[in-house]
């Protein structure tokens, strides 16, 4: 069974437990319709649809048109249209990433230090979330990302005339999709949670000495210091030994 499909299934018993509703809200979906696209992405993954032969074009339909409009679907719930633009950007910087790590990284077994496979996405996913930032942002870049390599790997082979074939979304791409689409989310959960309680007991530390500040009794409003209480005491004292003589 391929990875990309086990942490679909691991991911769909997650959110079936409710283990990951937080999640679920920023990106704008519900329970149910989630684990329904990601069923789809599972059993379309095993479906590739023939566009070619000459030279061999091929969609997956897991690998591409589900998460196609997974990402369109989470695009529209997007708070503002600069969160849209950022994600379009997001995409198009983490696929120009992705195909230039493949022209200048090639695997050898023995011989490289990590899998392409496995390291690609998780440049991806890091890419994805530090231009994204937001968890749509981040996880529409991850699995788009790769859908951008395989359009310029098309275009390639279509108008640059280099033999090969193309299976879109296909051929470990899926995998990769999968691996960089949660890892962007993970890292932008991970991060944005600790900056978020940063923000947060900062706030409350600042509210803290505002408050204590306002609620000495030696700053309080028509209040007096010491000083000023000793000084009155003594133009007291002065008066009446004034009226005295």
């Amino acid at each position: 069974m391929e990875l990309g499909i086990i942490i679909l299934i691991v991911l769909e018993l997650l959110i079936y437990f409710g283990l990951a509703e937080r999640v679920i809200n920023k990106l704008g979906l519900s329970k149910n319709l989630l684990l329904i696209f990601f069923t789809l992405m599972i059993v379309g993954s095993f479906i590739d649809i023939p566009i070619s032969s000459t030279p061999d074009i091929s969609i997956n339909l897991g690998g591409t048109i589900v998460p196609v409009v997974l990402a369109i679907y989470i695009l529209s719930k997007a708070d503002d249209n600069i969160e849209i633009l950022r994600s379009l950007i997001a995409v198009i910087i983490t696929g120009g990433i992705i195909y230039a790590l493949t022209q200048i990284y090639q695997f050898e077994e023995g011989h490289t230090f990590i899998d392409s496979n496995y390291l690609f996405p998780i440049v991806a996913g890091v890419t994805a979330y530090l231009i994204g930032h937001s968890r749509r942002a981040s996880f529409i870049a991850g699995t788009l990302g790769f859908l951008i390599y395989d359009i310029i790997h098309l275009i390639k082979i279509t108008l640059g005339g280099v033999p090969g074939q193309a299976a879109i979304g296909g051929a470990g791409i899926f995998d990769s999709i999968v691996i960089s689409g949660v890892l962007a989310v993970l890292l932008c959960e991970v991060v944005g949670e600790i900056f978020e309680r940063l923000i947060s007991d900062r706030k409350q530390e600042k509210q803290q000495e505002f408050n204590q500040q306002f609620t000495r009794p030696d700053v309080e409003f028509g209040s007096l210091t010491e000083d000023e209480k000793n000084n009155t005491e003594d133009d007291d004292n002065r008066r009446e030994e004034e009226n005295e003589e």
